[in-house]
């Protein structure tokens, strides 16, 4: 699900909504105290009431009097409020949310809709994707940009099996691999992919095949000095990895066990990946051992052969 950096800084941002309303209604409170006399007496009498009430009711006392003094000197209040031109709710708590009050939770259980909004935004904002995530969707996937034929036959079919793929991802986890050309798609059906698997409260990451290696590399290869956090913890945790550009990574014995490593440790631990390449189906199997090769195209792996001429030419 949504990743515990992105929660946890979300619910700051959220918790802080709160706080700074909460801090201006006060402000507001405090500016009118000073303004009237007859404010500053009634605030400060209904200040003292709540120990007042506590205490009666813990001796056993009847409290009824003394809520019906505070609704009585609540109402004074109001009027006054309004005899000095402000509207009548001018210290109340503005909320951001009013359904629940900038907690995040409705009755402290069930999560709110403005929370999801934004855990949805941050991670959006952390998964590598960028821009691309707005632009690109499954419906406008624009399938007359293929030939008729084959060509779209076989188009249809993918985009077919990746809204299925979508759709199905809260009860299955399994591997698609794009191999095709550059400009035949891959990158936005990925990135549809990706919107759809987002909105639904998992945790996604886009990145190339070399940024993901370097940063296995920075993390095997740092000094003691500086950040002490993993760079490379990401890739094996989050729910989605999307890789671009298999292949062009440079090949060592390194690259080499670090790609085994992120797919076999995904594999392993039920992780779903999406892998797009642009080389051929032959030039996948001389390049990767055995191990490699076998991960990329294993029974967990839905193989999708993408077609066409160049997308982008048409833009």
């Amino acid at each position: 699900m949504y990743s515990y950096e992105n929660y946890q800084k979300v619910k700051a941002e959220i918790e802080k909504r709160r706080l700074d309303a909460i801090a201006s209604a006060e402000a507001r409170s405090e500016m009118l105290r000073l303004e009237s006399a007859q404010i500053k007496e009634i605030d400060e009498e209904l200040s003292s009431t709540g120990l007042l009430i506590f205490k009666t009711a813990c001796s056993g006392g009847d409290i009824t009097p003394i809520k019906e003094r505070n609704k009585s000197l609540n109402k004074q209040r109001v009027k006054i409020i309004k005899s000095l031109g402000y509207p009548e709710d001018y210290t109340e708590v503005k909320y951001h949310c009013k359904k629940c009050s900038d907690t995040g939770y409705i009755d402290g259980v069930k999560m709110c809709k403005c929370l999801k909004e934004e855990l949805i935004k941050a991670t959006i904002a952390s998964s590598g994707i960028g821009d691309l995530i707005s632009e690109q969707s499954f419906d406008n996937f624009d399938l007359s940009l293929y030939e008729e034929g084959t060509e779209r036959d076989r188009m249809t079919a993918n985009l077919a099996r990746a809204k299925q793929y979508a759709r199905d991802f809260s009860k299955k986890r399994s591997n698609l691999l794009f191999v095709g050309t550059t400009g035949t798609g891959k990158t936005h059906l990925s990135t549809a992919i990706a919107r759809e698997v987002i909105h639904m409260g998992y945790d996604v990451l886009y990145d190339s095949i070399h940024n993901i290696v370097s940063d296995f590399e920075a993390d095997k290869f740092k000094s003691g000095y500086g950040q002490l956090e993993q760079k490379s913890e990401k890739y094996l945790e989050c729910d989605l990895l999307i890789i671009d550009d298999l292949g062009t990574e440079f090949s060592n014995q390194f690259t080499v066990s670090c790609i085994y490593n992120l797919l076999n440790t995904r594999q392993n631990h039920g992780k779903a990946t999406i892998i797009s390449t642009n080389l051929s189906p032959e030039e996948l199997s001389a390049k990767y051992e055995g191990r490699i090769y076998s991960r990329l195209v294993g029974k967990d792996t839905t193989v999708l052969m993408f077609v066409g001429k160049d997308r982008r030419l048409y833009r």
